[in-house]
């Protein structure tokens, strides 16, 4: 094996499993950490158009014109992503669009950085104040059920769903120098 190369978490793959699996054709992310194994599958699937964003509420257009163009996708991002997002959401609720997105969560469990705890800590009720339902994942477990559910609310009963993929879940984030 190439010393380079990482295993991820089996919940990690099983984010990719279900978007896959689920007919999911695009995913648009801002890089992050969290989401690094669904990023690099979709970059290797030649099934898959992985869309780098250059700020998170692109993401929300960009899934949506998906959708009208006859394909399911998804947005990823982090927490602090979520306020960039708010104005942008109206456009799903003005339209219906079915919209899926998965959060990786900063603010919460051993937060270093003290500028992502305000947006951590108020995530789920600005999604929530913007009509889109919260699904949350703590437990590497029931990652594949809850966002398996998150999917079928979203594209079979067109519903706006957040997956929020706790900071527990991901692990502590640490700084590191080079």
């Amino acid at each position: 094996m190439d010393p380079t190369t990482v295993i991820s978490p089996k919940w990690q793959q099983a984010i990719y499993k279900v978007l896959k699996g689920g007919g999911v054709k695009q995913i648009a992310y801002v890089p992050d950490a969290g989401h690094a194994h669904a990023i690099q599958s979709a970059q290797a699937d030649p099934d898959m158009q992985d869309i780098v964003l250059t700020t998170e509420e692109e993401g929300v257009a960009l899934v949506s014109g998906a959708w009208l163009g006859g394909q399911r996708a998804a947005l990823l991002m982090q927490s602090s992503g979520v306020g960039n997002c708010v104005n942008m959401f109206s456009l799903l609720r003005s339209c219906n669009f079915p919209f899926l997105t998965l959060v990786t969560m900063r603010g919460e469990y051993a937060e270093f950085n003290p500028w992502q705890c305000p947006m951590g800590k108020n995530t789920q009720s600005a999604l929530e104040m913007m009509g889109i339902t919260v699904l949350r994942v703590s437990r590497p477990e029931d990652v594949e059920e809850i966002v398996s559910a998150g999917l079928d609310s979203a594209f079979l009963a067109g519903e706006q769903v957040a997956v929020l993929l706790s900071q527990s879940l991901i692990g502590r984030k640490k700084w590191e120098r080079k």
